[in-house]
């Protein structure tokens, strides 16, 4: 059976409170250009309703994008309410050196531990910085032999998800 999967990532939408602050954090510290704003007015979900639509672009054309609505009841209405967590995130792949660069700008921002932090995965190594609207992003520079241990991941997928789901609950991760 063929599949047809999406090409890339075209955005990925966000509510944010305050479009300066987020663009501060993007633009300035993360260094993701604001690409577009819209400033619309439309008839959504029952009601009149304006708001600004900031797109920040990634290299493959994608973008993080986030809405301000103007009238505070609205806000209210779609604002993201979420319960806090790591695993509840954002991940781009990034070269070494666009990790490094991040990593010293988020320091010279002054984004220290929780807001930020470095895990090494094994298969790869992952900066973590979590935005003003509480959005979490990962940076990751794949392992040299990513490749392969895609490969290998391919080909056990399926089989490791059975072993999980009847409780053998031991790792698989020889990276680490």
């Amino acid at each position: 059976m063929s599949q047809t999967l999406p090409l890339r990532l075209h955005h990925h939408a966000w509510i944010t409170d305050d479009q300066e602050a987020t663009r501060r954090f993007y633009e300035d510290v993360i260094g993701l250009p604001l690409v577009a704003t819209w400033s619309e007015r439309d008839v959504l979900f029952g009601a009149e309703r304006a708001y600004s639509h900031t797109f920040y672009g990634l290299a493959d054309g994608g973008a993080l994008a986030f809405f301000q609505f103007a009238d505070a009841a609205d806000h209210k209405e779609f604002a993201t309410d979420i319960h806090f967590t790591p695993f509840r995130h954002i991940a781009f792949k990034v070269e070494q050196e666009a990790q490094d660069a991040l990593r010293a700008r988020i320091a010279e921002a002054g984004y220290t531990e929780p807001d930020t932090y470095v895990i090494d995965h094994g298969f790869c190594v992952s900066l973590y910085i979590t935005d003003p609207n509480a959005l979490m992003l990962e940076f990751v520079v794949d392992h040299p032999d990513a490749e392969r241990i895609d490969a290998e991941r391919r080909t056990t997928a399926h089989a490791d998800l059975d072993r999980w789901l009847a409780g053998d609950h031991t790792s698989n991760n020889r990276w680490r």
